[in-house]
């Protein structure tokens, strides 16, 4: 013999059932991107690490947080290591998971003082961290945030150099 729920119970978990679905659920990517510098002359050997997170909470966000650490502990010339240090954050989409990614916000962060001020940086501050503008969501497409980091090495005569970081993972639906 089958009970039936009270109406108040029922009416009751139908609202709950509502409230989940109209509650849009925060969706996140993330992907983590290494790579060393070497200097001329004795300035310390570098290791870069960057986060490119992407995050749909109502609209899609995408950020860049980079830290870093010198490899040797012995600094021995705490003079400029860069010209230029600049990193260009993008909130991107494509029309299917296997499709070609289109730029749809991004904005470049010229971090070059503060890594020439800091050997080390591990907190996550305004300082550190490139936000692009957020992006009107849209549910069919494929979204994620990529970055690429340029920099100039002061005394190494080879110019501007381009890295291309991992992008975090799509996030769909």
């Amino acid at each position: 013999m089958r009970k039936l729920l009270p109406a108040t119970v029922a009416s009751g978990a139908a609202a709950l059932a509502l409230v989940a679905l109209a509650a849009a659920p925060a969706s996140a990517g993330t992907a983590d991107s290494h790579f060393e510098v070497v200097f001329p002359g004795n300035k310390p050997q570098t290791m870069y690490h960057v986060q490119n997170t992407a995050t749909l909470s109502g609209s899609m966000t995408g950020k860049s947080v980079m830290s870093w650490q010198i490899i040797d502990d012995q600094v021995v010339d705490n003079s400029k290591r860069f010209t230029s240090f600049k990193i260009t954050t993008r909130i991107e989409e494509r029309l299917t998971k296997t499709t070609e990614d289109h730029v749809v916000t991004s904005k470049t962060c010229d971090w070059t003082k503060i890594v020439n001020a800091n050997y080390s940086w591990f907190a996550v501050e305004p300082a550190n961290t490139c936000v692009a503008p957020p992006a009107v969501y849209d549910g069919e497409l494929w979204w994620s945030t990529d970055a690429t980091i340029v920099y100039d090495i002061e005394g190494d005569g080879k110019g501007a150099i381009t890295k291309e970081l991992l992008g975090s993972p799509l996030v769909h639906g």
